[in-house]
């Protein structure tokens, strides 16, 4: 098997990984989330969680120019940071995903689902609230580098309606798990609006699925339209040093 097939292999195997251990969380609801390692099905969703990530990574990263893949930490870092104070606040957005979508513009859509992923799992050990969600991060940076390299930089316009059927996807992907698994949501502004919906008298996962349709795709749109002012500013020559391919993304202006 060549070198090109290994790689999409484990890209495979990892996504599949993933994928599954969103469906067991959906299935088996486990509700004790207190710490990683806190129960059986906490460590089930970790182990099949970072063994998809690592699957990613070793597919993906042999592939990146070595620049790209010095960016990803600071694409970490970026979603953490960022992700951790608009989660805090009275907000109904998250903005966890800049770093990876940025990464998925530079590099493609299996770099972002490999960052995606990574940044889910390495947030954990700081926050494990973050875990559960790594299915629906990875998806995310895969789809955002597929838009991207489809077009969707063309202008700020097309960025920001990407961005918009973008949360609409991923928010159905996430909606069962913050209600299976924690109930509503683990952020103060769009817990506000589950609480909201659920006053209303929709269920559970009806209130949770409501807040991620109106959340997520205002979010998604607000970062890509980030991302693409961020690709935008930066010289061609680094546009091009970045990518795999040493193509330069399909920016418009």
């Amino acid at each position: 098997m060549s070198r090109s097939s290994t790689h999409k292999v484990l890209v495979a195997v990892g996504a599949a990984l993933i994928a599954a251990t969103w469906l067991y969380l959906v299935l088996v609801r486990p509700t004790d989330w207190e710490s990683v390692g806190g129960s059986t099905e906490a460590l089930i969703t970790l182990g099949g969680y970072v063994g998809g990530t690592l699957a990613l990574l070793a597919g993906v990263l042999p592939t990146l120019p070595a620049r790209t893949v010095a960016i990803i930490p600071v694409a970490l870092i970026l979603n953490i940071l960022i992700g951790q104070v608009v989660g805090s606040i009275g907000i109904p957005l998250y903005l966890d995903a800049v770093g990876t979508i940025l990464v998925a513009a530079l590099a493609g859509s299996r770099a972002g689902l490999a960052t995606g992923a990574l940044s889910s799992v390495v947030w954990a050990l700081f926050n494990p609230l973050a875990l559960p969600f790594a299915a629906g991060s990875a998806l995310t940076g895969w789809l955002a580098g597929w838009a991207i390299h489809k077009g969707a930089f063309r202008n700020i316009f097309l960025a920001f309606a990407s961005g918009v059927v973008l949360g609409l996807i991923t928010g159905a992907i996430a909606a069962p798990v913050a209600a299976f698994v924690y109930g509503g949501t683990a952020g103060v502004g769009t817990g506000a609006l589950v609480s909201l919906f659920r006053e209303m008298g929709n269920s559970l996962l009806g209130s949770v699925t409501l807040q991620s349709f109106i959340s997520d795709p205002l979010d998604k749109g607000l970062i890509m339209v980030i991302v693409f002012a961020v690709i935008a500013a930066l010289p061609k020559k680094t546009r091009r040093a970045l990518s795999p391919n040493r193509s330069e993304v399909s920016l418009s202006h």
